[in-house]
Formats: C-alpha cells, sequence, structure tokens
C-alpha cells in the first residue's frame, strides 16, 4: 500500500483539478518576473505534485551571482501562499544588494496529501526545482540562474526541503534559514516512512539557523506543534556535535506562524552572503569566515565571544559575529530588533489628475510599513490606509502565514478625493520603515 500511495495521489490530480481554485489565481509577471509550472508526474521518484516557480530579477545585473530562495510550508493555504513570494519588496532588497534573484517556488498540494511527497527533495522536488531554474534562465536571459549559489529560507515543511537541499547540494548553498522545519538526521520511531539525510563534512561548514516558535514545543508542551522543538534540538545537536556553523533563534512570541522573524533572517542571510559568495561568478563559494564567532547557551538570551564562552563549544549557539549576536539578542528576548537607519526614498512619482502612483525600494533592515502622502506641505493621508499584518509588524504588503505577501498585491497607488478640478498641487510621498523612521 505504501508503494502504490504516491500514484495514487497523482490520480487525484489532473490538470484540470490541479488549476481549479486556489491555484490558478497567482499575480501575472511580466519582467522582471517569470514564472515556469510542472504538470504533476506519474514516473517513480518524479514529483507527484504539479508546481510553479517565479522569479524576479533585479534590474541592472549583467550576470546574477546567486538566488534567494523562498519557500512556503506544507498544506494548500501555505502552498498558495508561495505564489506572491517573489514580489516581497523586503526579500527582493536582500536580493538585489548581492546581485541575487529572488525565487519561490509554489507546490499544488492538496491540504490532506502527504508534504514529504515534496519537501523531501529526493522525491523529485529538488530535480524539478532545478529544472525550473534552467528554464527561468533561459526565460530571463540569465542562463547562469541553473549554476549559481543559493542562500535557502524555509517555513515549516518548506524548513525540512531547504535543509534537505543544503545536505545534499553543499557545495551550491550560501547558508539556510529553518524557520520551525528541520530535515531528519537520524531514525525518528514515531514517522519511520521518513527518510533521514546524512551529514557531511561539507555541510558542516554551510551556516543554518534553526528559528522555531516558543509555543512549538519550548513553553508550550503539547498541542499540533509540540514537536518542532524536539526535532530541531535533535538537528541541532546532530550538526553543532560535529562542529557545524549552526545557531538556535527561539521566536519568543510565536508558534508556527513566522512572526517578526524576517527582521533577524534577512540580515543573517545579508551577512553570509557578503562572506561566501565569489568575487568571479562560477568560482567555489568562500568558507564562512569563523574568527569572530559568539556562542550562547541553549534556550538562553546572552551571547559572548567564542574566546570568553565557558560552556561546551560543541553544545553552543554559533553565531557568526558580535554585529549578528547582538541582534540575535534582541530578537529572543522581544523580537524588537534595532533599526537606526532610514529607508529609502520613493522613486519615480507620477501624478495624472487626481491619481498619484510610484516606485519604492524597502529597507534592508526594517521593510516599509506604510507611505506618507503630503500636499503642499500637508500630510492628507498614509498609504495603506490600515495596515494590516495578523502576524507581526504592521507591514506595506501586509504578510499571509509563510512569510508572504498578502494576495491581492497592494499597489503603490493613491487617488487624492479632495483635489479640487482645476487647481495645481506639489505631492511628496515618503516611506516609513517598520520601526517608524521616516526616508527623505
Amino acid at each position: 500500500m505504501k508503494v502504490l500511495f504516491p500514484i495514487f495521489l497523482f490520480a487525484l490530480l489532473s490538470p484540470l483539478q490541479a488549476q481549479n481554485p486556489p491555484y490558478d489565481k497567482a499575480p501575472p509577471v511580466e519582467a522582471p518576473y517569470f514564472r515556469v509550472r510542472y504538470e504533476a508526474s506519474s514516473e517513480m521518484g518524479e514529483l507527484i505534485f504539479p508546481v510553479q516557480y517565479t522569479v524576479w530579477i533585479p534590474s541592472g545585473v549583467e550576470t546574477l551571482r546567486g538566488v534567494v530562495v523562498h519557500q512556503h510550508g506544507c498544506g494548500e493555504g501555505s502552498c498558495k501562499s508561495g505564489q506572491t513570494g517573489a514580489f516581497d519588496l523586503h526579500w527582493q532588497a536582500l536580493a538585489e544588494k548581492h546581485g541575487c534573484a529572488l525565487l519561490a517556488p509554489s507546490y499544488e498540494q492538496p491540504q490532506d496529501a502527504d508534504c514529504q511527497m515534496w519537501c523531501d527533495p529526493r522525491n523529485g522536488s529538488g530535480e524539478a526545482f532545478q529544472k525550473g531554474l534552467a528554464e527561468l534562465g533561459k526565460l530571463s536571459g540569465h542562463p547562469e540562474l541553473a549554476t549559481v549559489p543559493w542562500a535557502l529560507w524555509g517555513h515549516s515543511g518548506g524548513g525540512h526541503w531547504v535543509g534537505g537541499m543544503t545536505l545534499l547540494h553543499p557545495e551550491r548553498t550560501v547558508a539556510v534559514w529553518h524557520r520551525s522545519g528541520v530535515p531528519l538526521v537520524e531514525t525518528n520511531p514515531d514517522r519511520p516512512s521518513i527518510k533521514t539525510h546524512t551529514i557531511s563534512d561539507a555541510a558542516l561548514g554551510v551556516p543554518m539557523m534553526c528559528n522555531p516558535g516558543t509555543k512549538e514545543g519550548v513553553t508550550v508542551k503539547d498541542g499540533r506543534f509540540a514537536g518542532v522543538w524536539p526535532a530541531n534540538e535533535a538537528f541541532f545537536a546532530a550538526v553543532r556535535g560535529k562542529g557545524g556553523l549552526i545557531g538556535i533563534a527561539v521566536d519568543p512570541l510565536t508558534a508556527h506562524e513566522c512572526g517578526n522573524q524576517r527582521y533577524l533572517a534577512i540580515p543573517w542571510l545579508d551577512h553570509c552572503l557578503s562572506a561566501r559568495l565569489p568575487e568571479q561568478a562560477g568560482d567555489p563559494l568562500r568558507p564562512m569566515p569563523t574568527e569572530s564567532a559568539w556562542l550562547a547557551t541553549v534556550l538562553e538570551t546572552t551571547a559572548v565571544p567564542a574566546a570568553d564562552y565557558t560552556g561546551n563549544a560543541k553544545e553552543a549557539v554559533w553565531l557568526p559575529d558580535g554585529s549578528l549576536a547582538k541582534a540575535w539578542m534582541h530578537y529572543v528576548t522581544d523580537t524588537v530588533v534595532p533599526d537606526e537607519t532610514p529607508p529609502p526614498a520613493p522613486e519615480k512619482l507620477s501624478v495624472k489628475g487626481d491619481q498619484l502612483s510610484w516606485g519604492a525600494k524597502a529597507d534592508l533592515e526594517s521593510g516599509i510599513a506604510h507611505f506618507v502622502i503630503e500636499r503642499d506641505g500637508t500630510e492628507i493621508a498614509t498609504v495603506p490606509e490600515k495596515p494590516k499584518n495578523p502576524f507581526g509588524r504592521l507591514i506595506f504588503q501586509g504578510l499571509q502565514y509563510s512569510d508572504t505577501p498578502a494576495a491581492p498585491l497592494v499597489e503603490m497607488k493613491f487617488t487624492d478625493a479632495t483635489a479640487e478640478e482645476g487647481k495645481d498641487y506639489r505631492y511628496r510621498v515618503i516611506s516609513v520603515n517598520t520601526v517608524g523612521l521616516k526616508s527623505e
């Protein structure tokens, strides 16, 4: 029966069914966005779910240096949320800084189907991912997309997937962030059907961060997600015990939702990309520097330089340097990671009658919370009027459960309903980041 299970699932997924809601509502794409989609396969070992990959290419980049991958979690809702991942302004800011593409998969998994059939990359999703990179490279005019390194972020089952890809392809992986989910590296008696991974010496050199919510088994010991912390703890112990560069950042506010994790994940990945991407495209990744590392005791909130740590280093949280360690200490205390730099100013403001439109790039540290609209020097509105985010700081694009923009995508537009016909006005638009700092 177990052998036939994947084939049975495929039989439920005709092409017509695969495009029924919610998977037929992906935002439309045109350059700098590109998308490919693959139907489910009935071949043993290949991906049994349809999947679409959407990529964003930063302007002005002749040769991409890497790709930032934002991988959603299990279940129909999380899979659907992956359709907006490549449109996230905050994650785009990270990718653009390093000359990287931003890619978001969306697996078309029915709610009750076995998510292991995609979140274990050995079940065909790893091969489909690399096939998608090659095809997106051709579509975008960036064939190097097929071979550049990956910076991987994953939530829940997506954390399992990015971990599996890291352990299978450490030479391609710059760094990996595990929001809640991790791969198995030892026998799990509760789920013997889940295949385990081997930790190679090469994988030990990839910086990793485990990021469970405190209500996933740390402070709340029962419920649906109580097993997340034991799995993270076991994965951390296995990797760190071998000398791997891995940390733990427990979110002190959440359960399985992503909360404010991006305000540490993005700076952490930024640091790793700066340290590891080669100067020349095609060269091997550089080793992660370790001479400035800080260490902390698991489930404590204070880190110190490695030379000052008095415990067992192979049981300690690994952090790459003092600046990241200080951000980590704020995050694991209350998630309020400080930021003293204002966001970039909006650009390309256009006024046609009473209609305003503009563009903007996100603040790398703190994203965009909202925009302020001024007319003749007086504030008349904010866009959106009431920012929403049920999972963390209020943010311009809103956030879904798997840390992707709310759908439908919000636009940078405003209608001045109080403008008088025939009268000239002077408008300004100001970006405000999520710690309240205003742009020029």
